[in-house]
């Protein structure tokens, strides 16, 4: 027997069945810092411009604090379609490419903007489509600064550094740059450095003006070089398979809201970061240590050989471009 419903009741079964049907996607973002730091902001963001312009469609659900993933993971997820959105450090992608080691490379950008001019130039947008392959689309670079060197002891030459323990990220770009100059590579996590440098396992580090003012590895560490050596960034990535099924309309309404947060993200970044470096160089008891053009040439001459060690690896024209940036 059949049920046939007219009048009232096919109406209110009609309205239910689209409310049923029109349930926003939930998107996943993950990303594994606080929600009081830049990336979180532009993700933040991110979400806020979404929901605005296409609420009744997607909803953007944030997982800070690596509460759901860590870095590692998430690449991976995207890459599968697991979840939709991650921000890892340009550090975190040696298995799916070599290109992104340049960021790892010593002494090569002289200031954030040489680092900007290189990301947003055509080599640096190349490198986003650089996992496309692999599932993931590269959708922008976020800031989290240019890395500095402190140590437990005052230090100007390279030479001052031999022989001591230097906490690294796992990268075999930075393990080469701390051997270039007689010191030993530590690979540790970040929740471990500031232990490790009250104990004396390890006697310096390098990181940003946030990372050490924000964790407090001034109090282990008096003597920092403003070297700018190194980029310590993130790539935000999305799913490609995600961006494929989206119509045009929609491509450009996400792509807008990326530019938008990653803009934001990079102003909020390099606020803080001057921000940061400031109030380390008013401490009491700290020493930054500004090197000139001629001791940063010093420093650059005894790390330069990595340079050539990595063309083959992440290609001649990728190292030239960045380098040419200024």
């Amino acid at each position: 027997m059949s049920l046939r419903l007219t009048g009232p009741a096919f109406i209110l079964l009609l309205m239910l069945s689209l409310s049923v049907g029109a349930n926003p996607q939930s998107l996943i973002f993950s990303h594994v810092v606080s929600p009081d730091t830049p990336k979180e902001k532009m993700a933040a963001m991110f979400k806020s411009i979404v929901e605005s312009k296409m609420g009744e469609k997607f909803t953007v659900v944030i997982h800070p604090n690596a509460e759901l993933m860590n870095d590692e993971e998430a690449i991976d997820a995207v890459s599968e379609g697991r979840i939709h959105f991650a921000a890892p450090s340009v550090s975190k992608f040696d298995a799916y490419t070599k290109k992104l080691k340049v960021f790892d490379l010593p002494f090569l950008f002289s200031d954030i903007d040489a680092v900007e001019r290189f990301q947003n130039g055509p080599v640096g947008q190349s490198l986003l489509e650089s996992m496309k392959s692999r599932g993931i689309v590269g959708l922008g670079y976020l800031h989290n600064g240019l890395k500095q060197l402190s140590a437990n002891k005052p230090f100007k030459l390279p030479s001052d550094l031999e022989g001591l323990s230097f906490r690294i990220m796992d990268s075999d770009v930075l393990d080469k740059q701390f051997r270039a100059i007689g010191a030993i590579p530590v690979p540790m996590a970040f929740s471990d450095v500031y232990d490790a440098l009250g104990s004396n396992r390890i006697q310096g580090q390098e990181n940003t003006w946030s990372n050490i003012f924000s964790k407090r590895f001034y109090e282990h560490q008096p003597y920092i070089m403003e070297s700018n050596h190194g980029v310590l960034d993130y790539m935000v990535i999305a799913s490609n398979g995600f961006l494929d099924s989206l119509d045009k309309s929609e491509k450009r309404k996400f792509e807008f809201a990326m530019n938008m947060a990653i803009r934001y993200g990079n102003a909020v970044a390099i606020a803080k970061s001057i921000n940061d470096r400031n109030e380390l160089r008013a401490m009491k008891g700290i020493k930054v240590f500004k090197p000139t053009g001629k001791e940063v040439d010093l420093w650059r001459d005894s790390m330069e050989p990595i340079w050539k060690e990595y063309e083959l690896i992440i290609g001649e024209d990728i190292i030239k471009a960045a380098y040419s940036s200024g």
